[in-house]
C-alpha cells in the first residue's frame, strides 16, 4: 500500500541515538527521578539468577543423594533446603517486582509530561510544522502504556543482566563436555533464533501500516462518540457512511493481520524442528557417556538441563538484544521530539517584565512573511506603527493576511524579510515568553476548556484571586447569568461533567472577555472571534472590548466593516499588503475598497443577505 511503504520508508531513517545512548539517558533520567528503578532492577537480576540456578541443581543434587544412598533424614532435609530456597526466592522476586513497578510507572509519566511541555511551550512555527507534529504524535504514543519502551526497557536489562552472568556460569560448566555437541547446540540454536526473530519480527517492520489502520479506526470511534456531531450524524445520516469507512478500515486491518499469522506460523515451525534437532544431539553425545561409565545419571540430568538452559539463555539474550534496539528506536524518537530546535529565543532571550504604565509600541518594519513551501509571500512588505494606547482595527476579505500579520505581531511567527520592534528592540532578541504576557487574546477558534467557569477566566487552578475575578465577570455582563447556576463559577463548562453546561455564543464571548479582563496585559487582540455572532451581537462585544480596555493597545480583526468604526485607525490588508488607512469616515470619504465593501454589507444587511454572496466569493 502506497501508506504502508512511505511509512517503512520513514522507518529506515537512521535514529538520532545510539543504543547506548538511549540506555546512558534512561539510567541517567532514572537515576535523577527515582534511583530505586536501578537498585530494584539489579536486586531483580540477583535474585533471578540465584532462583535459576537452584532449580537447575535442585533435581541432580536430590538424585546423586538417591545414588549415594544418603538417609531419609537426610534426602527429607535436602528437599526442605531446595523448598524453601525457592520460596524464599519466589517471595522475593514477587516483593521486588511489584515494589518497581511504581518507580518505573513514575519515570514513565515523567517522560510523558517532558513530552506535553515541549508540546506546551515549544516554538509557535513547530506546532505548524507537520514533521515535527508527527515526531509529537509518535513520542506521545510511547509513553501511553507499561508496555511501552520507556517503561518496558527496565525488564529488558535486567533480563539481559541475568542471561548474560548465567550465560557465563553455564559455560564454564560445559567445559569438560564434547565439543562437537556444543558446538552443533549452539548452531541450531543461532539459526533457530536468527530465522524465528526476522519471521516474528514481522509486525515490527510493517507497525508504521499497523499503526495507521488503528489511527483511522480510533478517530472514527471517537469521532461516532463526540456529542457535538450527534446533530449532524442524525440529518444527514452520516451514520450509515462511518460504518462503511469504518468497516473498509476494519477489512484492511483483518487482511494484514491473516498475513502476519501466516508469518508467524511458519517461524514455530521452523522453531520447532531445531529444537528437535539440537535436543537430539544433545541426547546422544550425553546417551553416550552414561553408556560408556563417563557420567553418572546425576551428572546426565545435570548436564542435559545445562545444555538446555544455556542454549535457551543464547536466545534470550539475543532476544533481548532484539528487545532493547527496538525499544532503542522509541526512546531515540522520544528523544528527537524533545529535542526538536527552538526557533525562538525563550529562556535565553532578554527578559521583559509587562506593565500597564508603560507606553508600549509595536513597528512592522518592511515586513514580508512566507510560509514553508509557500509560491508566494502571505505578507509583503508592510510598514505599520501601532501606537500605544492605540486602537486598531484590521479588516479585509479572507485570505488577505489579516490572521498571519496578527501572528507576526504577537510573536507567534517571525518574518522571513524584515523586523518587528517593541519599543525599538527586534522582538527576537527578547524573551519570547516574557512577549507573550505582553498580550491578552481572544482568537476565531479560542480556548473553552471542560473545567469550571473559574479556571477557564484566571487559566489556572490555583491562587485566583476571587475579588477580581468577580470584577471582570461583571464587567463582562456575566453576573447575572453565573450567580443563576447551582454552583456559580465552580460550574464546568461542556458535558464531560455531570453539573457541566453550555454557553450560548454571546456568553461565551462574554467569558472571553472576563478572561481578558483578568489577565490585565498591555495589548488587547481580538482575531474574529464574534465571526459566529449577528453583527449585532459583535458590534456590542467588541464596543465593550473597546470601553474596558480604555488607553492600552488594541488589534481589533472583522470581516464586518461595521464593528471596528469606533477605531483610531484601519488598515485595510488586500493581497498581503495594506491598501487602505484611515479613520472609518476617511475610509468612506475616500471611495475606494473599504467604502464598496461598506457599501456590499450595509446592502446585506438593509434587504436581508441579497448581496453578500459577492464578497464572500472574494472572501
Amino acid at each position: 500500500m502506497p501508506v504502508s511503504s512511505k511509512m517503512q520508508g520513514t522507518a529506515k531513517q537512521k535514529p538520532s541515538y545510539s543504543l547506548s545512548q538511549n540506555v546512558a539517558y534512561m539510567i541517567l533520567l532514572a537515576w535523577r527521578q527515582r534511583r530505586s528503578v536501578i537498585l530494584l532492577a539489579l536486586t531483580m537480576a540477583a535474585v533471578a539468577i540465584l532462583r535459576s540456578l537452584t532449580q537447575l541443581f535442585i533435581v541432580p543434587s536430590i538424585l546423586g543423594a538417591v545414588e549415594a544412598k544418603v538417609s531419609g533424614a537426610e534426602l527429607t532435609a535436602l528437599i526442605l533446603l531446595f523448598t524453601g530456597a525457592l520460596m524464599l526466592l519466589n517471595a522475593a522476586w514477587s516483593y521486588f517486582s511489584s515494589c518497581s513497578q511504581f518507580g518505573r510507572i513514575e519515570v514513565r509519566l515523567q517522560i510523558g509530561f517532558m513530552i506535553q511541555n515541549k508540546a506546551l511551550t515549544m516554538s509557535y512555527p513547530n506546532i505548524e510544522d507537520q514533521n515535527v507534529r508527527k515526531k509529537m504524535d509518535k513520542a506521545s504514543m510511547l509513553v501511553t502504556s507499561n508496555s511501552a519502551a520507556t517503561e518496558a526497557i527496565w525488564t529488558t536489562l535486567m533480563n539481559l543482566l541475568k542471561n548474560i552472568f548465567e550465560f557465563i556460569v553455564y559455560l564454564s560448566l560445559l567445559t569438560m563436555l564434547n565439543p562437537l555437541m556444543i558446538i552443533a547446540a549452539l548452531v541450531t540454536t543461532v539459526v533457530s533464533f536468527s530465522v524465528s526473530n526476522y519471521l516474528n519480527g514481522w509486525g515490527y517492520r510493517h507497525r508504521d501500516e499497523e499503526s495507521e489502520y488503528s489511527r483511522r479506526m480510533n478517530y472514527l470511534s471517537e469521532r461516532s462518540r463526540d456529542y457535538t456531531l450527534a446533530k449532524d450524524v442524525r440529518i444527514f445520516g452520516m451514520q450509515g457512511w462511518m460504518e462503511d469507512v469504518y468497516n473498509s478500515t476494519l477489512g484492511l486491518y483483518r487482511s494484514f493481520a491473516a498475513r502476519g499469522e501466516c508469518v508467524y506460523i511458519l517461524g514455530n515451525i521452523i522453531d520447532v524442528i531445531l529444537a528437535f534437532m539440537r535436543n537430539g544431539i544433545v541426547f546422544f553425545f550425553l546417551i553416550q557417556a552414561v553408556l560408556k561409565g563417563e557420567m553418572s545419571a546425576a551428572q546426565f540430568v545435570l548436564y542435559f538441563s545445562t545444555v538446555n538452559v544455556f542454549t535457551g539463555g543464547i536466545g534470550k539474550i539475543m532476544t533481548d538484544l532484539a528487545a532493547l534496539r527496538k525499544q532503542s528506536l522509541d526512546i531515540s524518537a522520544v528523544r528527537e521530539f524533545l529535542d526538536c530546535p527552538e526557533t525562538f529565543k525563550l529562556e535565553d532571550g532578554i527578559p521583559i517584565t509587562p506593565d500597564l504604565n508603560i507606553p508600549y509600541q509595536i513597528e512592522l518594519q518592511n515586513v514580508s512573511f512566507r510560509y514553508p513551501e509557500a509560491e508566494k509571500n502571505t505578507i509583503s512588505h508592510i510598514n505599520l506603527t501601532i501606537r500605544p494606547g492605540e486602537k486598531l482595527a484590521i479588516v479585509g476579505l479572507n485570505g488577505a493576511g489579516k490572521t498571519t500579520l496578527i501572528k507576526l505581531i504577537c510573536g507567534f511567527l517571525d518574518p522571513t524579510e524584515g523586523r518587528v520592534l517593541l519599543n525599538n528592540k527586534d522582538i527576537k532578541t527578547l524573551n519570547r515568553r516574557d512577549y507573550y504576557r505582553l498580550f491578552s487574546a481572544v482568537f476565531q477558534d479560542f480556548s473553552v476548556l471542560d473545567v469550571t467557569i473559574a479556571e477557564n477566566i484566571a487559566q489556572t487552578d490555583e491562587n485566583i484571586n476571587t475579588e477580581r475575578m468577580k470584577r471582570c465577570i461583571d464587567q463582562a455582563g456575566l453576573t447575572e447569568k453565573i450567580d443563576g447556576l447551582p454552583k456559580g463559577v465552580e460550574t464546568h463548562i461542556g458535558k464531560v461533567f455531570e453539573d457541566g453546561i453550555n454557553l450560548s455564543g454571546g456568553e461565551l464571548q462574554r467569558l472571553m472577555l472576563a478572561r481578558a479582563l483578568y489577565k490585565n496585559a498591555p495589548v488587547i487582540v481580538l482575531d474574529e472571534p464574534t465571526s459566529a455572532l449577528d453583527p449585532i451581537a459583535e458590534s456590542e462585544i467588541y464596543n465593550r472590548y473597546s470601553e474596558l480596555t480604555d488607553g492600552r493597545m488594541a488589534v481589533f480583526i472583522s470581516h464586518r466593516l461595521a464593528s471596528t468604526r469606533f477605531c483610531d485607525r484601519i488598515i485595510l490588508i488586500a493581497e498581503g499588503s495594506i491598501e487602505e488607512e484611515g479613520t472609518h469616515d476617511e475610509l468612506i470619504a475616500r471611495n475606494g475598497h473599504y467604502a464598496e465593501l461598506f457599501e456590499i454589507q450595509s446592502r446585506y444587511y438593509r434587504e436581508g443577505g441579497a448581496g453578500i454572496e459577492t464578497m464572500e466569493k472574494g472572501q
